[in-house]
């Protein structure tokens, strides 16, 4: 049996008549650029995140992108970040000139150390931007302490945790803004490229909604240079459809998280803990081994995918060759051990199953 990392053609299986139907009215009313659908999503996803401004766009790097660029980061600003993960969590601030300072993680949540956060701040630190990695939110009541004791501005980076809450409040409805990615392997995923920023600042949502169409607010006027980054009409129809699944698609999620967690209790394995104090929506199932790449190998050869995220730390990438990095002991002890395991909602027990005994007998 081979098992994919997602099944994206299983998934669609299940809402193919919601999304054909819908996609063939969007195309007879031929509305394509910020039309009805991309609006009623905005305003849905919204509600759902319970934030007063959704702004979509083309893509999760943009949506970083904007954030920043809306919140006044300027060049030669400094923004900590994490140095485990997608090097677009970086990319966006070093893409307007400002800085990134990489800090090192928690050995267990693979997100970013608020101890650490506080070491790395100097007087040009202007935001701090944690990652809510693999679907788990960072600490952010420490985080926001740390934003008001030095005045610093607080950007979510929630390209992997839509649907995932801390203290009641979902991801992109904590800092000032939030950034998401609606990747096709994302939780909510569209069949393209696609983001959103988040925000409950009036002043913030304005600059977005100007930045992501050219700078404009109004037809052939142009208050600021902007970009063109908006989100198809299409993936639009995608979204809004599988956002009244998300919730379904999530508790899924977490369901074959702790089916996993349950079989390879006792192993050698370092299963990823399932935290009561905030909701983990396991857009990755992540656990730690020593030997990883042999473990990586035999599970392929049972027809099992697998996959690292990340083997390389940003801190260690070429890009950042030309800025003084600090070592990161735990960042780079975790990446040379990170395995993740296949993990969607339309996952069955017997594929469950078979990932676990490729696992277990790799050991």
């Amino acid at each position: 049996m081979n098992i994919p990392m997602v099944d994206l053609k299983g998934q669609y299986e299940t809402i193919k008549t919601e999304i054909d139907s819908a996609i063939l009215q969007a195309l007879g009313e031929t509305r394509f650029i910020l039309g009805p659908n991309v609006q009623a999503f905005d305003q849905e996803a919204a509600e759902y995140l319970g934030v007063q401004h959704a702004i979509s766009c083309a893509n999760g790097t943009d949506a970083l992108h904007l954030a920043l660029l809306a919140s006044g980061i300027q060049p030669g600003d400094e923004v900590i970040t994490s140095a485990f993960t997608f090097i677009a969590t970086a990319e966006a601030i070093s893409f307007i000139g400002a800085t990134p300072v990489f800090v090192d993680i928690q050995p267990h949540s693979f997100n970013i150390d608020p101890d650490q956060i506080r070491a790395a701040i100097t007087d040009k630190t202007r935001a701090i931007l944690p990652v809510h990695l693999f679907g788990q939110p960072a600490d952010m009541k420490e985080i926001l302490a740390l934003a008001e004791e030095f005045d610093l501005l607080v950007i979510e980076d929630c390209a992997q945790s839509f649907g995932s809450r801390y203290a009641g409040s979902a991801t992109g409805n904590i800092g000032l803004a939030g950034a998401f990615s609606f990747f096709p392997s994302k939780n909510l995923g569209c069949y393209g490229d696609g983001g959103m920023v988040t925000t409950n600042d009036d002043d913030t949502a304005t600059q977005i909604k100007m930045l992501r169409n050219h700078g404009s607010s109004q037809q052939y006027h142009h208050d600021v240079i902007g970009v063109n980054s908006r989100l198809d009409e299409l993936q639009a129809v995608i979204l809004r459809i599988k956002l009244r699944h998300i919730d379904e698609y999530n508790r899924k999620r977490l369901d074959v998280a702790r089916a996993y967690n349950d079989r390879l209790a006792g192993s050698r394995f370092e299963a990823p803990a399932i935290p009561d104090d905030r909701d983990h929506v396991f857009h990755q199932y992540t656990l730690l081994c020593d030997g990883r790449d042999a473990v990586r190998e035999a599970v392929l050869a049972k027809g099992v995918a697998c996959a690292i995220y990340y083997p390389i730390p940003l801190h260690m990438q070429k890009a950042f060759a030309d800025t003084e990095q600090p070592r990161l002991p735990i960042t780079e002890a975790t990446a040379k051990r990170c395995l993740s395991l296949p993990i969607f909602p339309e996952m069955t027990g017997q594929q469950i199953d078979t990932v676990c005994e490729a696992v277990l007998s790799a050991a």
